[in-house]
């Protein structure tokens, strides 16, 4: 088996693929890459819908002819364990078995009862197998689908179907960056960059994933970030329509020259501007964003948006990336909670700590009493809406902080 790093830069790539995959689609969204022994990559695949090739079929049909009689050399990184189950294709474990291919790595086990095993297929064939490569951004990935497998797409953390009628706000992820010492940028408001380059493109993965972007004017007047998904090339990692729906909170004007303004997924959706909320009733404003198809909404602040979502219960989950370094001052990256004593200490549920190059990304539910039901509020007829009233999501089915990109 290749070295770790390797594995794990293939995986990137994978789950860079897998984007391309249908979003709505009753299959998962899976993107595979197959190395040579050096590691470098010499064929790649995804998934285009139910009835067509796999991504690991899909990439061993795109090998050069230079390669196909020594798949024995190849290993195939792939995001979803390979299937082991007969339906509208065949199994690629199998096909993998029967190519002769010398290693696979996959991010998470396929759960489902006939598609699940195929990685006990391998290895009975002499295939090196090795899982959990990057397997937290695998999930990240896979939630919708993996919600409508065994109803919860990570142990601790539920992604509601739209079709649940207690629901009535999107899942809410809330992320940010930090020092260690929890600054989100120097006393004199500079923050790019905190942390590194793989943190940075974690987050455009997971910006891609959701319907909705939101940020507080507050930081877009300061940063004047874009809110898409990108790779590292900035080229966009979804297309236009599927790129997430940007979201301003605050009274504030946006300035005629914001880069938001020109967010490709307004021209796509036909709207004039960004969806835009006062910010005086969060419960109700996040109704209104449910009740236009937006299922899971990506929050990246700044601190004080942060702060009032966590405080009024109104989020999920949060993303802390942290770097290895060192600011003091007055930059919090989260604001004020309400909290006065340890009596009222939020506890978060099973985190996944995961190292991106120099950085640690820390992914945790907030604890709730009755988890993330329908929050407290006016419903979908309180708060203001302005701008693009008609800018729905995509339907189906991340931004650093400032100093992580725009």
């Amino acid at each position: 088996m290749l070295e770790s790093g390797l594995l794990a830069d293939a995986m990137r790539r994978a789950l860079d693929l897998a984007l391309r995959s249908p979003v709505d689609d009753v299959n998962p969204r899976v993107g595979c890459t197959l190395l040579d022994p050096t590691g470098r990559i010499v064929a790649e695949g995804w998934h285009r819908g139910a009835g067509t090739p796999h991504a690991e079929i899909d990439a061993l049909d795109r090998l050069p002819a230079e390669w196909r009689d020594r798949a024995h050399e190849l290993t195939a990184v792939v995001t979803l364990e390979p299937c082991n189950h007969t339906g509208r294709t065949g199994p690629c474990a199998q096909r993998l078995a029967e190519t002769g291919i010398a290693a696979v790595a996959y991010a998470i086990a396929d759960p489902g009862p006939l598609a699940g095993g195929g990685s006990d297929t391998l290895r009975a064939a002499g295939v090196e197998v090795r899982g959990g490569v990057l397997e937290a951004e695998g999930r990240a990935l896979l939630a919708p689908w993996l919600a409508r497998q065994h109803g919860t797409a990570r142990s601790h953390t539920p992604v509601p179907e739209p079709s649940q009628p207690d629901r009535r706000r999107p899942f809410v992820t809330v992320k940010w960056a930090q020092t260690l010492d929890g600054r989100a940028a120097a006393s004199d408001g500079s923050s790019r960059w905190i942390t590194g380059p793989q943190a940075r493109a974690d987050v455009h993965r997971r910006r891609a994933l959701a319907d909705a972007i939101l940020v507080g004017t507050g930081t877009l007047l300061a940063d004047d970030p874009a809110l898409t998904a990108r790779a590292e090339g900035g080229e966009l990692l979804v297309p236009a329509a599927e790129q997430p729906l940007p979201v301003v909170l605050g009274r504030r004007e946006i300035p005629a020259e914001a880069r938001i303004r020109q967010h490709p997924a307004l021209a796509a959706r036909g709207a004039a501007e960004p969806l835009r909320f006062d910010g005086c009733d969060l419960a109700g404003h996040l109704a209104q964003l449910s009740e236009r198809g937006i299922r899971r909404l990506f929050v990246e602040g700044g601190p004080t948006v942060a702060s009032a979502l966590v405080a009024a219960g109104l989020a999920d989950e949060v993303l802390v990336y942290v770097a290895p370094a060192l600011l003091g001052g007055p930059k919090l990256a989260l604001g004020d909670l309400g909290i006065t004593g340890m009596s009222g200490i939020l506890r978060l549920e099973e985190a996944e700590v995961q190292h991106l190059g120099d950085d640690l990304l820390v992914h945790a539910a907030i604890a709730r009493a009755a988890g993330p039901a329908a929050p407290p509020g006016n419903g979908a007829g309180s708060g203001s809406s302005t701008g693009s009233g008609g800018a729905d999501s995509r339907g189906a089915g991340s931004r650093e902080e400032a100093q992580n990109d725009g």
